[in-house]
């Protein structure tokens, strides 16, 4: 307890309170405010200072070298107190071992789907059936909601002839939803994504129907095409009650429709790494775009270790207060050595703010570069 001292009365008073100073073994203190400790890790609470977890607040990175059972314990500790349905998954590329957190249970992917859509069209054209500077017109019928350079410029140009290489690019480095689409629409919609998926054995990913639909239904009204230039879908958005809107943000979080588990997610970016799924052509294409990716700057991407490389794509869904949904980021961490580390992190919904969950997902990056620097 700290010690307050008062002006002596006495020199008998002034011997004994010296006395017990001395056997105290410890040096006179100032009054400090009762604070409360976060815990840190293996080290037991002090009596008379119960730790209380502070739910958005992660532990420190320990400095001792570590053990893959260690790398597992940080992740595990960090999981525990950053509030929301959240999971990780940490795979040594070319190891047989994959560390984390509701490896196997299905999250929304949202934006990280683009991923699967670029593979799907890479596939056909190691099949020799399109090219990258095969021409392709994007006009009114193609819109779909959010942000999109190529529909911004059809709406000041009118249609326009591009190719699938810089519609491929608008979607993996600008997650421009239009462009994404089309190139879907390309090879044959939704469901030839879900057949690459299956050919390719990319178990525990699925693919939705679309951004059009499925962002729709998550926002509780059905998808017009009226709703694709400028900011109609928000406009019509904003007309549904928050009822409605809470019931399909609920059915989808339920089941996502474009869910993947963190264990799936990151087998599949291990096996893109090493060149089992497309030509090595279409492999370097697609990592390539993927160390291109400007989105996300400071989730996982702020954690890697000076000297890494990484690519990555993110994934942002929608927010209906205080509820934000399918906060995402995977990648592929390189050491200088060469080491792949393939990691994955799914925020299915989370009350956390942005700030916040920027430094959950820091904290795995510098988790596994502390771990490879320590074995």
């Amino acid at each position: 307890m700290p010690i307050s001292f008062r002006k002596s009365r006495g020199t008998l008073f002034g011997i004994l309170l010296a006395s017990n100073m001395v056997l105290a073994g410890c040096q006179a203190l100032p009054d400090v405010p009762n604070i409360k400790i976060p815990p840190v890790l293996d080290r037991p609470s002090q009596p008379n200072q119960p730790s209380q977890p502070i739910p958005t607040q992660t532990p420190p990175i320990v400095r001792a070298p570590m053990t893959l059972g260690s790398l597992e314990q940080e992740i595990k500790a960090r999981w525990r107190v950053f509030p929301g349905k959240t999971g990780v998954a940490v795979h040594k590329i070319g190891s047989d071992w994959t560390v984390g957190t509701r490896l196997n249970d299905m999250f929304p992917q949202q934006s990280v789907s683009k991923l699967w859509v670029a593979m799907a069209v890479l596939d056909q054209i190691d099949q020799g059936q399109m090219s990258l500077n095969t021409p392709v017109r994007v006009g009114y019928a193609d819109f779909t909601m959010f942000q999109s350079d190529i529909k911004a410029r059809v709406e000041r140009d009118g249609p326009v002839t591009t190719t699938i290489a810089e519609l491929m690019e608008l979607a993996i480095l600008k997650s421009d939803n239009t462009a994404n689409d089309k190139l879907a629409s390309l090879i044959g919609g939704p469901e030839a994504v879900r057949r690459m998926l299956s050919a390719k054995n990319l178990s525990g990913i699925r693919f939705g129907p679309g951004e059009r639909k499925m962002q729709s239904d998550i926002a509780g009204f059905p998808w017009d095409q009226s709703y694709g230039p400028g900011n109609r879908w928000f406009e019509a958005r904003a007309k549904i009650s928050e009822a409605t809107r809470r019931s399909g943000l609920n059915a989808y979080l339920a089941n996502p429709v474009d869910g993947a588990t963190p264990a799936g997610m990151s087998q599949a970016l291990g096996r893109l790494a090493r060149g089992d799924l497309l030509s090595a052509q279409s492999t370097r294409h697609l990592l390539g775009l993927m160390a291109r990716v400007t989105s996300g700057p400071k989730r996982l991407k702020a954690g890697v270790p000076a000297g890494w490389s990484f690519g990555h794509k993110t994934g942002t869904g929608q927010v209906l207060s205080p509820i934000a949904t399918g906060y995402n980021d995977v990648g592929i961490m390189t050491a200088p050595d060469g080491t792949q580390y393939a990691v994955t992190v799914l925020l299915s919904d989370t009350t956390a703010s942005v700030p916040e969950r920027m430094e959950f997902m820091q904290s795995i990056s510098r988790l596994v570069g502390a771990y490879h620097n320590g074995q």
